[in-house]
């Protein structure tokens, strides 16, 4: 995001059109710190926007419809006719700060603000009604509440725009980043108590060799994952419960095996117990 710090505006509508010129996605607030609604046609996201505003759909409504995902570069549609009437009304302008590259540290009292001071880097801080926003080089997903007066405010989003700030921004530090990563779960026991199968007969699966190359391909697979990682993971933590979860060979160090290929894929700690334990539920386990 380049750094606007010249930026002397008189109306939302004119802060907008300098932010926008300097690739900050923008879009009007109303009074109350809420963006405006759905028009009719897309009352309900009928227009083909996602439900929730978890990701922008393919609509080109010529009005600041879809909350985060209205933000924009352009000024043309900045200042177009169906966004005037918005202007007009306006209360204040939003950003979308993952779409900048950036990601806002929300304070929310003075509290939040003596923790940042001890437990995160410096880098560019805006003022706040109640706190302070600390703005970080490098976008993240967003998440409310990750501690007390915390939110984080980046990807899929939208922060009020105060002012420039003041101080250098620096880059999005590894503490933030483990912010959404709220004591993650210790993967389930994989080792469960079944039967021994009907007349005694010895598990197929506990060949080393078998074994080993089934996480060796399961690591593979998560490994050379070009997209959709999280459902890649489900799925291989799925597979690899269907063959060997009902017969207890799976072992710590091979839950260890497969948690530490997806985290290598950009996958949290909580996101890989949430996808074992999905799998251990999908397959009644």
């Amino acid at each position: 995001m380049t750094d606007p710090t010249t930026v002397r505006v008189e109306n939302p509508l004119s802060t907008a059109l300098f932010l926008s010129t300097f690739g900050v996605p923008v879009l009007p607030l109303r009074a109350g710190k809420v963006p405006f609604g759905n028009c009719r046609n897309c009352t309900s996201n009928a227009c083909g926007g996602r439900p929730n505003m978890k990701t922008p759909g393919p609509c080109a409504c010529p009005l600041p419809c879809h909350g985060w995902a209205a933000a924009t570069t352009d000024p043309d549609t900045v200042n177009s006719a169906g966004w005037e009437r918005a202007w007009r009304e306006a209360a204040a302008v939003a950003y979308h700060p993952g779409g900048a590259g950036v990601t806002v540290v929300d304070l929310d009292n003075p509290q939040a603000i003596a923790w940042a001071r001890e437990a995160l880097p410096a880098t560019r801080t805006v003022p706040t009604t109640r706190g302070e926003h600390w703005i970080y080089r490098g976008a993240m997903p967003s998440a409310n509440a990750v501690r007390p007066g915390v939110d984080i405010k980046s990807t899929m989003a939208y922060a009020r725009w105060l002012g420039p700030g003041t101080g250098t921004m620096t880059a999005l530090p590894d503490v933030v980043r483990d912010l959404l990563v709220k004591t993650p779960a210790a993967p389930r026991p994989v080792a469960v108590a079944v039967s021994i199968p009907v007349g005694g007969g010895r598990c197929p699966h506990r060949s080393p060799a078998y074994l080993a190359r089934g996480i060796t391909m399961a690591e593979q697979r998560i490994t050379e994952a070009a997209a959709a990682v999280h459902a890649t993971v489900y799925q291989t933590f799925l597979a690899v419960l269907s063959t060997h979860g009902r017969c207890g060979c799976l072992t710590g160090a091979h839950t260890e095996r497969l948690f530490a290929a997806a985290r290598a894929k950009g996958e949290t700690a909580r996101h890989c117990a949430d996808a074992w334990a999905n799998a251990l539920t999908a397959l009644g386990l």
